[in-house]
């Protein structure tokens, strides 16, 4: 038997739950979490889904994620026994993004012709192409493709689930390509999922290696820089603060992918990677999440 945790929530506050939450982490096993529209705009319903009944202290942090429900009660309350991960991929319509088709588990037989696949299931990792900050990288690697670009050298830093990385993989197959996590969790459910879709890991080209890293903070992603295209699909305030990391990573000329951010956070963000020799060179706009696309101006080198 599960157990579902029900509380009320604004829009931002379930905007915010779609990003990566380290917190989770002091869960064993952590819940997967579900938002939902209710009747108004305004009105929100997070759930969240455990696989035992969630303690005083499971209750307490799922407060902390949407203060605005403070004082509202909480609704736990038994789940007969069923797939919880199905249950948590219920509603989860399968999304075309530019080339590529995301789906689960249940839409294997709903691919349509000339789509690019890509299965992931909803569960422990952030990044089932659901969220408009997904949505809109594939969109812009696709933009990318098909503007002429040819890339050798990916790295994407935050990928959650992979489906990103698979994605660039997709794009440029003949490409070297690495992808970390500061989530140990992560890292395992990008490696569960490249099985599923046939991305073969390693070192080689055509191979996705996948490292546990704060950041850049890992020396396989120093050792394989710089990169001719980098992707960040995190948050506003760990992409300022990567900024020189960032920028140093990519080669003169590459391009950087940064999603994660809101639309009134991008000339902040913008302006952390003009200091470094980046110019904005497309965005995607995605509902409030725009993705920016960044090229790196020659004049400024790798070291």
């Amino acid at each position: 038997m599960s157990w579902k945790l029900t509380l009320p929530c604004t829009k931002a506050e379930a905007e915010a739950l779609t990003g990566e939450l380290p917190q989770l982490a002091a869960l064993d096993p952590p819940p997967v979490l579900m938002t939902s529209e209710q009747d108004g705009a305004e009105q929100w319903r997070l759930d969240a889904y455990f696989e035992t009944e969630p303690d005083g202290a499971a209750v307490m942090l799922l407060r902390s994620f949407v203060p605005s429900a403070t004082r509202a009660p909480a609704s736990v309350e038994p789940v007969e026994e069923q797939d919880w991960l199905t249950l948590s991929q219920q509603g989860l319509e399968p999304i075309q993004a530019g080339r590529f088709f995301v789906h689960t588990p249940a839409h294997r037989d709903s691919i349509p012709p000339n789509a690019s696949p890509l299965e992931i299931d909803a569960g422990r990792a952030f990044g089932t192409g659901q969220h408009e900050t997904t949505t809109g990288c594939l969109l812009a690697l696709t933009r990318l493709k098909e503007s002429g670009a040819c890339f050798g050298n990916l790295a994407d830093i935050g990928t959650g689930t992979g489906l990103l990385a698979f994605a660039a993989l997709r794009l440029w197959p003949a490409a070297r390509a690495i992808a970390s996590d500061i989530d140990p969790v992560a890292i395992e459910v990008a490696a569960e999922n490249a099985a599923i879709n046939r991305v073969p890991l390693g070192r080689a080209r055509g191979r996705l290696e996948l490292v546990v890293a704060p950041g850049l903070d890992h020396l396989r992603l120093k050792a394989r820089a710089p990169y001719d295209l980098l992707i960040a699909n995190i948050l506003a305030a760990p992409l300022i603060e990567l900024a020189p990391a960032l920028a140093r990573a990519v080669e003169p000329g590459g391009r950087l992918i940064l999603a994660g951010l809101l639309r009134d956070q991008a000339e902040a963000v913008l302006a952390a990677y003009r200091r470094h020799g980046l110019a904005l060179a497309f965005t995607v706009e995605r509902g409030d999440w725009p993705t920016l696309t960044l090229r790196k101006r020659r004049t400024f080198g790798w070291r």
